[in-house]
């Protein structure tokens, strides 16, 4: 891909081949984090918006070839809903005030934001994907695009709702938990990509959960992820796993690189470089 051409060193990357279902290209885009606002890259490809995520055992390296590269990272990237990342963008194009639902936009005045030049490239995505959350009124060939809010709450309703009967099929944990304990955990995971307000706060109400409990949940998650080592330890592990099936929690997540503000930085620490 043309993003990595320019890096010295190999790392591993689990990442969908453009060459076989796309268009040959795949792009590194440096956005901002829909609930930080720090730059993140986020890879672009097949027409998909994916988030770029690592995970490390204490000791590993890799033999890629006659090469051995010392940081044993496995990345890999997992499609991430574009809504998401624009919420905030648009939330700021309208320039609501108060009561007033905020000025239609042209999609290229939304998608110009100082500093990041790269959400020119999500223009045809864009187009398709917020129409769900979006008033488009047309005039002529032109459309013009202002975030709606009662569309955005049915829609992160609609999110919950999905999650919430997808988790108990991905891990034995959910299903033995109350079904509050789902709710909020669905919630929770959701409230990794929302602001608190106004979003996450509206959820919140509209399910009648403490938003302090959601929030915990998200900080505890994220403390989880500081550690970028798991100890290959079967004693541990059976310790652990003992220790889940308890309290219904779920297995430790990966990293998820949502604070880089150079992908170089993630490629730089090698045994060597390749001759």
């Amino acid at each position: 891909m043309g993003w990595c051409e320019d890096l010295d060193e190999s790392r591993v990357l689990i990442a969908p081949d453009p060459g076989t279902s796309g268009n040959g290209l795949g792009r590194l885009l440096l956005l901002r984090h829909p609930k930080s606002g720090n730059a993140t890259h986020y890879l672009f490809v097949n027409g998909m918006l994916q988030e770029l995520q690592w995970f490390k055992k204490s000791y590993g390296s890799w033999f890629l070839g006659d090469y051995i590269c010392e940081d044993g990272r496995l990345y890999f990237s997992t499609p991430v809903d574009p809504v998401f990342i624009m919420l905030p963008i648009f939330e700021e194009a309208r320039m609501k005030k108060g009561d007033d639902p905020g000025k239609f936009r042209q999609l290229d005045e939304i998608l110009f934001v100082d500093g990041y030049p790269e959400y020119q490239h999500l223009m045809s995505t864009v187009e398709n994907c917020m129409q769900v959350v979006c008033e488009i009124k047309e005039v002529g060939s032109e459309k013009f695009f202002r975030l709606d809010d009662s569309k955005v709450k049915r829609w992160l309703y609609c999110k919950v709702c999905q999650l919430k009967q997808t988790l108990p099929k991905l891990d034995k944990n959910y299903a033995v938990q109350e079904e509050k304990d789902t709710l909020v955990d669905a919630v929770s995971i959701l409230g990794e990509y929302l602001k608190d307000e106004p979003w996450l706060q509206f959820l919140c109400s509209h399910l009648k959960l403490n938003i302090l409990e959601v929030t915990g949940k998200a900080q505890v998650s994220e403390a989880g992820r500081s550690d970028p080592g798991f100890v290959n330890d079967s004693s541990k592990e059976k310790s652990e796993d003992k220790k889940t099936a308890k309290k219904g929690r779920q297995a430790k997540k990966a990293k998820m690189e949502t604070e880089s503000h150079n992908i170089k930085d993630m490629f730089t620490r090698a045994s060597r470089k390749k001759n």
